[in-house]
């Protein structure tokens, strides 16, 4: 559940960037919205590793 947890943070920390980039046109809103995408992406691959591992373990 740490892992999930730390997804909906990252979600709910990017909400106030997705809406000043998509709302008020902030391009610097819209930078941290990618940054913070790629952050998930990222962990999205890390959760997924580690869920096949304990599948195949």
């Amino acid at each position: 559940m740490e892992r999930f947890n730390q997804i909906r943070d990252l979600v709910m920390s990017l909400e106030g960037d997705f809406e000043k980039f998509y709302e008020k046109d902030n391009q610097a809103a819209g930078t941290r919205v990618r940054k913070g995408m790629q952050e998930l992406k990222n962990l999205g691959q890390e959760i997924r590793i580690e869920v096949q591992n304990k599948k195949n373990s």
